[in-house]
């Protein structure tokens, strides 16, 4: 990969944007784009603290490991859990992209979601200098996915975004190219696998790993009832007998399971309206809600929304691609978009 894409490091510099994501790691290279898109897993050898995988083939790994591999994910929640593992992450997904020959090293620009800590914040930026980037800036996620969803989040107009990711849910009211109100929720499709493991496991005393339940969010999974409602086989480890069982579930029964984490992010739509100055909420009742990220891709969530808001929604073309497209157009266009990135100590 760092091959092919040399010649134009050599003319561009290697800059680049990296959404930090709970489930996924994107990178964008100035003049190239997206070149990588990897789980954001690490599998470590726990004895040596050796890093054996990263990305997918790490992700194959998880629940299938010996016990001195660990597989594990470094963010929860959209935030660094395991500091030392997501250096070692984005070190390993800067080099996978960078041309040894080119001696300066590249700016970073690195999404974050809108509720992340002063502490937090700094820790990913620690994160992209120790992994070998010369300078780090910090673009939040809703304004990220804006530009990438082809928004003028510039003018003086309100826009309403709403960016699904792994670990969070990101609404932010934008105008002016800032952020006027938003509200940021740990909830996001990992807690809907979570529910999905639970409900399960109450219903059925059948034990699931993380994949399964993403699987079947994915077949089944919906936030609204749906024409022609498929059913899946589940395979797990009954807890009663410990050996292994198949089930058969409905898409209404994990509609069922997932209700909580799917209620709490309507419910951050909500509040978020509710606190928009009138004239913005004017703006968004013309132009309606955008909808990004990769709980986009939930079966019936934009009918959802629209059934609880009364609001048009629109589902970007590339939603689990809009908020890194939103931080490499920020790299494009630096001067003109300078202003809505926040800039490390070191830069």
């Amino acid at each position: 990969m760092a091959r092919s894409i040399g010649n134009a490091f050599r003319i561009l510099g290697r800059d680049m944007a990296v959404d930090l994501g709970t489930a996924n790691t994107m990178v964008y290279v100035r003049g190239r784009g997206v070149v990588l898109d990897e789980p954001s897993v690490v599998a470590l050898n726990s004895k040596t603290g050796a890093v054996l995988a990263v990305g997918t083939e790490a992700k194959r790994m998880i629940g299938r490991t010996p016990g001195h591999i660990i597989a594990t994910r470094p963010l929860r929640d959209g935030v660094i859990a395991d500091f030392d593992v997501t250096e070692k992450m984005l070190r390993y997904f800067i080099h996978a992209v960078h041309n040894r020959r080119v001696v300066t090293k590249p700016r970073v620009v690195v999404c974050v979601p809108s509720g992340i800590t002063g502490v937090e914040q700094r820790a990913v930026e620690e994160a992209a200098i120790q992994a070998g980037a010369r300078s780090a800036y910090v673009i939040e996620e809703p304004v990220a996915a804006a530009i990438g969803a082809g928004l003028a989040v510039q003018e003086p107009a309100g826009s309403l975004v709403v960016d699904v990711g792994g670990g969070t849910t990101e609404v932010a009211l934008l105008s002016l190219g800032g952020v006027v109100t938003s509200q940021s929720i740990r909830t996001g499709g990992d807690e809907l696998d979570e529910a999905i493991i639970a409900y399960v496991k109450k219903e059925y005393s059948l034990m699931l790993g993380e994949r399964t339940a993403e699987e079947i969010k994915i077949a089944v999974g919906s936030a609204f009832p749906l024409p022609d409602e498929p059913s899946a086989e589940i395979r797990g480890r009954d807890l009663v007998s410990g050996l292994p069982k198949t089930i058969v579930v409905t898409a209404e029964e994990i509609r069922h399971a997932i209700e909580e984490p799917v209620s709490a992010m309507i419910e951050s739509v909500k509040n978020t309206l509710d606190k928009a100055p009138p004239e913005l909420a004017a703006d968004v009742m013309d132009r309606g809600i955008v909808l990004t990220g990769g709980g986009a891709l939930l079966k019936g969530l934009d009918e959802r929304l629209k059934h609880e808001t009364g609001m048009p929604i629109h589902v970007t073309e590339n939603p689990l691609s809009s908020v890194v497209l939103g931080s490499g157009r920020c790299l494009e266009e630096f001067e003109a978009l300078k202003k809505v990135l926040v800039s490390s100590s070191r830069s």
